[in-house]
Parts: C-alpha cells; sequence; structure tokens
C-alpha cells in the first residue's frame, strides 16, 4: 500500500476539526501550545513519540484519533509496516476484535 505524502495527509484534517478550530481558535492555540510542551518534555524521538501516540489511540479505541497519530506518524518518517506493528502489539492487551477494528483505522488512512 502506498504511504501517504506529508503534504497530503496534512489535507485530510476532518471537518468537525476544522470547524472547532475555526470556532475556537484560542482553545486550539492552547491545545496546540499543550501538545508541544508535552512533545520536547522528554528524550523520545520524533518517530518514537509517533508510535507510543499512535497506540494509546489504539488503546483508547479512538477512530478519530488513530487517523490522526496514523497521518502525523507517517509524516515524521514512520513506515506503514511500523504502524501495523503497533496494531500487532495491541493483540495481548486490548483483544483481537478491538485490534482488528483498530487496524482497519490504520489501514483507512493507509489506502489513502
Amino acid at each position: 500500500m502506498k504511504k501517504s505524502s506529508s503534504a497530503k495527509a496534512k489535507t485530510q484534517m476532518p471537518a468537525r476539526y476544522q470547524h472547532f478550530e475555526k470556532n475556537y481558535p484560542e482553545v486550539m492555540q492552547a491545545v496546540q501550545a499543550l501538545g508541544e510542551a508535552t512533545q520536547s518534555a522528554g528524550p523520545l524521538d520524533s518517530k518514537t513519540r509517533a508510535l507510543v501516540k499512535l497506540a494509546i489511540a489504539v488503546g483508547a479505541m479512538r477512530e478519530g484519533a488513530v487517523h490522526s497519530h496514523t497521518r502525523r506518524a507517517l509524516d515524521v518518517g514512520c513506515t506503514p509496516d511500523q504502524l501495523r506493528h503497533v496494531g500487532v502489539l495491541a493483540i495481548t492487551t486490548i483483544g483481537f476484535p478491538s485490534t482488528m477494528a483498530a487496524m482497519s483505522w490504520v489501514e483507512d488512512i493507509l489506502r489513502t
């Protein structure tokens, strides 16, 4: 499957995200500042942080977050196989059916 380009991934922001950003710009600025602060709070490199964030989204069973963190992981150079491995690792923690759902969300982005 082909990898999304960084530019293409950024243009796929969900409409509800764009709507929220437009209506609550100060809130979005605060959320983005918090995100930047957490990214620089420790020693993990950008690819590791992206895979951890994807794993958290998978574990929480948050479809939108899995989509978002899949795009972000691709943007920092993670490979589709690395993203799929996150899903495989989830099997023993969240179970097979939940993992299949989460892996389908990753594939939604990889197919674009």
